[in-house]
């Protein structure tokens, strides 16, 4: 039965709806009967001849440059919109940024979408900003692409999958991924990922699950991933090792800027500060703190600050090795 006629309804109506349907996601064909039948009754439309008008519709759009892919089986799908945007300078100039960013960080295909969208033009680029981010490949490539999409694919799934790897050095092999996620860290893609029985040995400290369960592996050197398996992931979130360390010299007066940081000593003569963290990656931790030099100490655990005093020790017997 029809609702009362809406005197405000018209064709455009329904091609606005229509689009805004595929928008969302891709359906099918019946999945758009249903739909729009709806809102026709919604608007006391007829919901006659529908599947057709729904095809001369489509058609129409692609006549006017909306790229819209189907085929038998398939979902209608729209891949790119014909829509003008319109943008003031200052938003034009920061979708270029970002389309640079993306660019320079790997996600070429990212960036053209961005570019297409801004139809910006050269001007509206930063002139003054330059990147220094080395990715090891375009992730937009076909490969990387389909690995990065499965790796979203099982990470939303939330469930127990593997993964074959190849490292640098050594041979390829299996690895079981429970909860997992992709950090950009660097310019390099990685899949962080907690591993309570990694296919490789390394001395433990920690009773599991333990911080040192947690692994990166570059998505670049990932060959393959596999179907979600039927068990859930055992933890929701990654496992952690709270670490206490201080900062002096050039650092003495730092402000945390990442969530998992807060101050717990300030020196009121602004010598130094100390930082409790909780770490869930010990690598990345180790790298940013022995960047920092002599402008850093780790307090807690007594086993880390060891671990990072002979590492300095090591570094600095390399140079003094150096022949004056």
């Amino acid at each position: 039965m029809l609702s009362k006629n809406d005197n405000n309804y018209n064709s455009l109506k329904f091609i606005l709806e229509l689009l805004r349907l595929l928008a969302e996601k891709p359906r099918r064909r019946q999945e758009l009967v249903v739909a729009l039948g709806d809102f026709l009754e919604g608007h006391g439309q007829s919901t006659g001849d529908l599947e057709q008008k729904i095809v001369r519709v489509i058609r129409k759009l692609r006549d006017c440059g909306f790229q819209i892919r189907s085929g038998p089986h398939r979902p209608y799908e729209l891949v790119a919109s014909a829509f003008p945007v319109l943008l003031s300078a200052e938003q034009r100039q920061a979708l270029a940024l970002g389309a640079y960013l993306l660019e320079t960080l790997g996600f070429s295909r990212e960036a053209h979408h961005v570019l297409q969208v801004g139809r910006l033009r050269p001007e509206d680029f930063p002139p003054a900003l330059k990147t220094d981010f080395s990715p090891p490949v375009d992730y937009s490539e076909a490969h990387y692409q389909t690995i990065r999409q499965q790796l979203e694919e099982r990470i939303h799934q939330r469930r127990r999958f593997a993964i074959a790897y190849r490292p640098l050095q050594g041979d390829e092999r299996l690895w079981d991924c429970d909860c997992s996620e992709l950090r950009l860290h660097n310019g390099v893609l990685y899949l962080f990922t907690w591993v309570p029985t990694p296919p490789i040995f390394l001395p433990r400290r920690l009773p599991s699950p333990s911080v040192e369960e947690n692994f990166t592996l570059r998505v670049d050197r990932i060959v393959y991933v596999g179907p979600a398996s039927g068990t859930p992931w055992q933890r929701r979130h990654f496992p952690t090792l709270t670490v206490r360390y201080r900062l002096k010299g050039e650092l003495a007066r730092y402000q945390p800027r990442r969530a998992y940081e807060q101050v717990v000593v300030q020196d009121p003569d602004g010598q130094f500060v100390e930082i409790k963290a909780s770490v869930d990656c010990l690598f990345w931790f180790r790298q940013r703190l022995l960047q920092y030099g002599a402008n850093a100490q780790v307090l807690e655990p007594a086993w880390l600050a060891q671990d990072l005093r002979q590492e300095l020790q090591r570094a600095y017997q390399s140079y003094g090795n150096l022949s004056h």
